[in-house]
């Protein structure tokens, strides 16, 4: 067994243990979903303090919850729609709550350039989402691009650990808008075929 494996084994079983328990204790996943969410905005307070470092682990663990929830639903059999859209629109608020952090610290120590900078960032990590909802209203599945939620949150960790936040930020608002922009083409084309295809033959 390699040694990534290893790590893999050993944090797969932990995320097993930690399942385990919460399905044993009957706590709602809707309630672990909320928890993620208030987790993180305790790592927004961080981050607007500049305390980078900090925020990170706090961040990592949001993201526990964040895992597990679903997992929970699954094993304690309560598995809804509500439950998913829960879980996506709290998401959308945690990322933003995220990226206010940062709004806050780089409006406090007037570094202008990076408000507009994050500004970006949460228009675009916004965008991206909404691109693949809205064009999953015209094709059936629109999962293309690199920058989904998982990589973002991530990046923001990188960019806490390291004390490298503002590349971070320059890789989120590029890449993302890359994968707004590769959304946007992937739907106009899917959506030409299917209109092509509902076209009466001649």
């Amino acid at each position: 067994m390699t040694f990534t494996r290893g790590i893999a084994v050993v944090c797969n079983t932990l995320l097993l243990l930690i399942v385990r328990g919460f399905a044993l204790s009957r706590i709602h996943p809707n309630v672990l979903t909320f928890i993620g969410l208030v987790i993180n905005v305790y790592a927004a307070v961080l981050l607007a303090s500049g305390r980078f470092l900090a925020s990170a682990l706090v961040i990592i663990g949001a993201g526990i919850f964040d895992m597990v929830d679903g997992r929970v639903a699954r094993a304690t059999n309560q598995v809804t729609r509500f439950g998913a859209f829960f879980d996506s629109v709290l998401d959308r608020y945690s990322d933003l709550a995220l990226l206010m952090g940062l709004l806050v610290y780089y409006g406090n120590i007037n570094r202008n350039f990076y408000v507009v900078l994050t500004a970006v960032v949460m228009t675009t990590s916004v965008m991206i989402s909404y691109t693949r909802s809205r064009a999953e209203n015209v094709i059936p599945l629109c999962k293309v691009g690199f920058l989904e939620r998982p990589e973002r949150v991530v990046l923001l960790i990188i960019g806490g650990l390291f004390d490298r936040m503002a590349p971070v930020l320059w890789v989120i608002a590029v890449i993302g808008t890359l994968t707004v922009i590769h959304r946007m083409m992937f739907t106009f084309t899917a959506a030409k075929q299917l209109d092509d295809a509902s076209q009466p033959v001649t």
